[in-house]
């Protein structure tokens, strides 16, 4: 019998210490170099030598200023601040890999859809096929009033503009351009043959775009959908759209829940439960025996920020924790934030958290769950999580950036390699390929964006 196959995405951010608050003060952390080019090809280069689908760059466009009503603890602790552009490395890493693919994190309640169907397929031409799109709906009130918005939107509307902006995104990139509309037809003249690149004439709540799209077709036409759904309104969203889907779990009884729910959501949608590919994130710390990795585990809490990271939980769900008794356990409330960073907390099923004890497990790691031991035991509850969690692979973070990466490319990937459950190289030539398997360079045609034409028939 044919072992399950894990896949992995390195997850980062063009921050300093993004995900493990305060950690760039440690004395093997890099992050504060996340400003040089160098940075980001050696982490690249690393990821490609661990045979990762893809590095996943997180982003936020605001600063985390709910906490005592300021931004001065996020600027004082670096709490995703400095935050530079996501994308802007994508192409010099793509010179230096051959398979890598690369995951940037763009607002559709910000962005506008044109112009952002222009700028992917630019990346997927220029990386020959390795770009995706982590699709989020931006949850920073700081976003919103810096990008001329009175308020942030409600989420229900947030999600309504996403889920119109992407039927745009996918007019432009499946319907625009047939397949064969680039001739180079030197002795006629002509480039394209202009009755095969079509308006997409969209007329919507939110956008008005008549098209047709600026680029010909890229490698993959739309590029690998990625999305982190947790509210109901959430997880339907990702059900519909994404091909894999990014979440964070303290349990394993967690993610089993978690992972059942989306794969039925996405079934009601009309797609197989398989199209979607499901991704924990976890946070790996590694020893050379079990008392060595908790010893490690240890340190780095003790170096994290603790102001710091309550005004990162402040931003994540929204709530002002500058005003609660650390002592006091956290409540479960309905967020416009990010619901899922609140859920960790209030509703999980086997303990409760006081503030103090969320701040200090949210500190390393986003509060994502700690696989901590020696390379083998890291490899136990890997392999654990796919088989009796039904995970597809993970996002592995970072507390001291790039060397996580590279203590887990080095010791955890020949374990699992080992074990048969890890490739030993890529197969595919793009990044649905290595993700969905060799020959799956477009979207199945169980996705929304390939039953739907520019007849009329409803994405």
């Amino acid at each position: 019998m044919t072992k399950k196959q894990i896949h992995l995405n390195g997850f980062i951010q063009n921050s300093p210490s993004p995900h493990s608050t305060g950690l760039w003060k440690h004395e093997k952390d890099h992050g504060t170099r996340h400003n040089r080019l160098d940075y980001w090809l050696d982490t690249a280069r690393t990821l490609e030598r661990g045979k990762f689908d893809a590095m996943f760059i997180a982003d936020v466009l605001g600063t985390y200023s709910v906490y005592g009503d300021s931004h001065e603890a996020a600027v004082e602790h670096a709490v995703q601040l400095p935050a530079h552009d996501p994308t802007l490395a994508i192409t010099a890493m793509a010179s230096v890999t051959r398979h890598l693919g690369f995951a940037p994190t763009i607002s559709t309640t910000y962005a506008q859809p044109y112009a952002l169907a222009r700028q992917l397929s630019t990346l997927d031409h220029l990386t020959e096929g390795r770009v995706a799109w982590n699709v989020v709906t931006s949850y920073l009130e700081s976003e919103a009033v810096n990008l001329g918005l009175e308020t942030r939107l409600p989420k229900e509307m947030r999600y309504n503009r996403a889920d119109e902006f992407l039927e745009v995104v996918y007019k432009l990139w499946e319907d625009s351009w047939e397949s064969d509309a680039v001739v180079y037809d030197r002795e006629h003249d002509t480039f394209a043959d202009p009755k095969k690149v079509h308006p997409i004439n969209h007329h919507g709540e939110s956008f008005n775009v008549p098209g047709p799209h600026l680029v010909e077709p890229s490698p993959q036409r739309t590029p690998v959908l990625f999305q982190a759904g947790a509210s109901p309104k959430g997880r339907d969203f990702a059900a519909k759209h994404a091909e894999a889907v990014f979440t964070k779990n303290h349990s394993l009884e967690a993610l089993s829940a978690y992972v059942k729910d989306i794969r039925e959501r996405t079934v009601a949608q009309g797609r197989q439960a398989d199209d979607i590919k499901v991704f924990p994130m976890i946070l790996p710390i590694i020893g050379r025996t079990e008392a060595e990795a908790y010893e490690k585990y240890q340190a780095l809490q003790n170096s994290v920020s603790y102001e710091g990271t309550a005004a990162l939980l402040s931003g994540h769900t929204g709530i002002d924790f500058s005003q609660y008794d650390p002592d006091q356990y956290i409540e479960d409330l309905e967020t416009e934030a990010v619901q899922g960073n609140l859920d960790m907390y209030t509703k999980d099923p086997n303990r409760r958290w006081t503030l103090r004890e969320a701040i200090k497990n949210h500190g390393l790691g986003n509060g994502t769950v700690k696989f901590v031991g020696t390379p083998e035991q890291i490899a136990d509850r890997i392999e654990e999580w796919a088989s009796v969690g039904d995970a597809d692979g993970f996002n592995v973070a970072q507390s001291y950036s790039p060397g996580t990466f590279e203590e887990f490319v080095d010791h955890v990937v020949p374990e699992l390699q080992a074990r048969g459950i890890y490739r030993t190289d890529y197969e595919g030539e793009t990044l649905r390929e290595n993700m969905f398997g060799k020959g799956s360079r477009h979207l199945a045609d169980s996705h929304p964006a390939r039953r739907s034409n520019l007849t009329g028939q409803p994405y």
